[in-house]
């Protein structure tokens, strides 16, 4: 299996978009998820493009010597990868976005989102478009795949390896480069080792909803200690919060957010499922296909005014997405062949959902639960154009 015979069409469209519009668009996502790969499949056949990564010495060496005589004599399309690593060009590139007939457009890249996004939308404010780089998806690697990518992961080097055995070492050297280099880089001076236990610990609440206190007496630090390391994780895109979503509907309802990795494969790894039969047989298996599905209908709808909704009485839903004034609510099933459950009716009568998807990993005919409420394969739910809606 080949790099290229994975085309992220979607991702380029959208990416075409977005620089044809606005003078910088900047793609996010975690390290080694293919926003670079991406890039230079948008870049090929153009002329016009000067590069810089700011990962080698050299590229980094030349931005900083002189940035504002480098960048403000270029022409067409300028790409600065990893551009988290020297945040003063956020500013720098302001008067050269504001230039009449607007010479160069900036394509910026970056694995750190609360240095990028803070420095962008402080300096560059109106001038600037996002793209989020998820890892695969289903869609692209295709369903007779499905299983290989939930277990491997969608980051592309573990989800290509050969087996499962060189997928987990792929991953397990990305998470120690991580911790003994990445982290640093960007100013945190968080010991490994302590992160490395804190990642671990957050494995198992993978999928549930967030107790800080609980983690930190697991790992005997203070709250603020684990938010902390949460909140390193979370901007680096390793890991995600869903926040709740609650309103005056006369029941108790949870207000703290669900905590989820947004790639399963390294969930496995800290979990210790190196195989769809261990995971089955794995208390956090239904978790792990929640986080999976999750991930996956995230990167089609986008993460705009998206929640879960739980009550303390046990009626719950795991994703709510508001949506040109409707409401549409999704579960995620491990089970192959899922049926209308109490939670589901109250999440659709309380919610006053427009619809509610029920979405398993078999491959059959969607079918219907009760009014509104459907059940279907994940592949099929975007293969039958079910998303319409969200367009």
């Amino acid at each position: 299996m080949q790099h290229k015979l994975i085309a992220r069409t979607s991702l380029l469209k959208a990416l075409s978009i977005r620089v044809a519009e606005s003078p910088v668009t900047v793609l996010q996502g975690a390290r080694q998820v293919g926003k670079t790969t991406l890039a230079r499949l948008f870049c090929r056949g153009r002329s016009d493009v000067s590069w810089y990564d700011l990962e080698t010495p050299s590229g980094l060496e030349t931005l900083r010597a002189m940035p504002e005589r480098t960048l403000g004599g270029k022409r067409g399309l300028v790409v600065l990868d990893e551009v988290q690593r020297m945040p003063e060009l956020f500013s720098l590139l302001r008067p050269l976005c504001d230039r009449a007939g607007m010479p160069a457009r900036f394509l910026l890249l970056g694995s750190a989102s609360p240095d990028l996004t803070r420095g962008v939308s402080e300096s560059l404010a109106g001038r600037v478009q996002f793209l989020y780089i998820p890892g695969l998806t289903v869609w692209e690697v295709g369903k007779s795949n499905q299983d290989r990518l939930w277990m491997q992961g969608g980051f592309p080097s573990a989800y290509l390896a050969a087996t499962s055995e060189a997928a987990t070492r792929w991953r397990e050297g990305f998470i120690q480069t991580f911790l003994e280099r990445d982290v640093p880089q960007l100013g945190i001076r968080t010991p490994a080792t302590a992160l490395r236990r804190f990642w671990t610990m957050a494995a198992h609440y993978h999928g549930q909803v967030l107790n800080l206190a609980d983690l930190g007496r697991a790992l005997n630090v203070a709250p603020a200690t684990a938010r902390h390391y949460l909140d390193i994780l979370c901007g680096a895109y390793v890991m995600r919060q869903l926040q709740p979503w609650f309103e005056n509907i006369g029941k108790r309802q949870v207000k703290s957010p669900k905590l989820y990795f947004r790639d399963c494969g390294l969930l496995h790894s800290f979990l210790g499922t190196e195989s769809l039969e261990t995971l089955m047989a794995h208390p956090r298996f239904g978790a792990s296909w929640e986080g999976f599905a999750l991930e996956h209908v995230l990167s089609e709808i986008g993460e705009r005014e998206t929640y879960f909704w739980s009550t303390q009485r046990g009626a719950e839903l795991d994703l709510l997405a508001l949506r040109g004034g409707k409401r549409y609510g999704f579960e995620f099933k491990a089970n192959e062949a899922p049926k209308l459950t109490p939670s589901m009716r109250i999440a659709t009568e309380d919610l006053k959902l427009d619809h509610l998807w029920v979405l398993h990993p078999a491959d059959a005919e969607p079918y219907a639960l009760a009014d509104r409420i459907t059940a279907c394969p994940l592949y099929r739910w975007s293969r039958q154009n079910l998303i319409a809606n969200f367009k």
